[in-house]
């Protein structure tokens, strides 16, 4: 049968059991003798629809909060010991993201936002979760579908009043998805995340004026697209967009 069916250590734990002494300490560790909480990546996903900045909402189908609106996660997946210590992070956010939208993983922007571990933040047991926000453009996000776990999968608008209670701690962690947001906007390009492959300079002043919720003056905007055009930032695209007056210019991110 040679190797077909044995599980593979990881060349940094081939590299740590090189070390016979280390090696006889791992194989007597009782990590069951330690207490360990559980981790799961939460997810905050944002596109803007129809004019309007929108948060990818899933309904819980289970206990606790079942019924109640909540961030699209789940529990990150742990192994059973020393050679299969399960899935990284970052897998783990792609993983449910991909579950809990049916896009496939890779097709979505997300970065690393922050860790919430405050004791009793999940009724059922102690649970740290590490936050992602994640960004769609607006093609990709009108195929979005519930994943299994849930009974719905919505976009809220965050333009509008009336927002629902969501579950757990997840509208500190919005809060803090969209202040991280809001302050990248202007020093990073983030915003053409969610802007369709192919832009004018009103759309994307557009997703700035939606993020910031102020408006913008167009010639101060447009000087400013200017320059992301000469430093190599955006490029001319093929193509006009039919407006109300004459067709707009197309342009795209360089680094898509």
């Amino acid at each position: 049968m040679g190797n077909a069916g044995k599980k593979q250590r990881s060349p940094d734990a081939k590299a740590r059991v090189g070390d016979k002494d280390e090696a006889a300490y791992l194989a007597s560790y009782k990590a069951k003798d330690y207490p360990r909480p559980s981790v799961t990546v939460d997810l905050v996903v944002l596109s803007i629809l129809e004019g309007e900045l929108r948060l990818l909402l899933i309904k819980r189908l289970a206990h606790p909060f079942k019924g109640r609106w909540a961030l699209p996660g789940g529990f990150v997946r742990v192994g059973d010991g020393f050679e299969d210590q399960g899935e990284d992070l970052e897998h783990a956010a792609l993983r449910e993201l991909a579950e809990e939208t049916g896009l496939p993983e890779g097709s979505i922007f997300i970065e690393q936002l922050y860790t919430f571990g405050r004791a009793y933040r999940d009724p059922r047991m102690r649970v740290i979760t590490v936050a992602y926000y994640a960004l769609l453009r607006p093609e990709l996000a009108v195929k979005v579908v519930a994943g299994s776990d849930a009974s719905e999968a919505t976009w809220w608008s965050l333009s509008q009043p009336g927002q629902p209670e969501l579950a757990f701690d997840h509208q500190e962690i919005l809060e803090r998805a969209l202040t991280r947001i809001r302050g990248k906007l202007d020093y990073s390009d983030i915003a053409f995340e969610l802007v369709p492959a192919t832009f004018t300079i009103a759309e994307l002043r557009a997703v700035h004026e939606v993020i910031q919720a102020t408006s913008y003056d167009p010639g101060n905007f447009r000087r400013r697209f200017n320059r992301m055009l000469t430093d190599g930032i955006i490029e001319d695209a093929p193509g006009h967009r039919p407006t109300s007056t004459r067709p707009a210019r197309l342009y795209r991110f360089r680094g898509r």
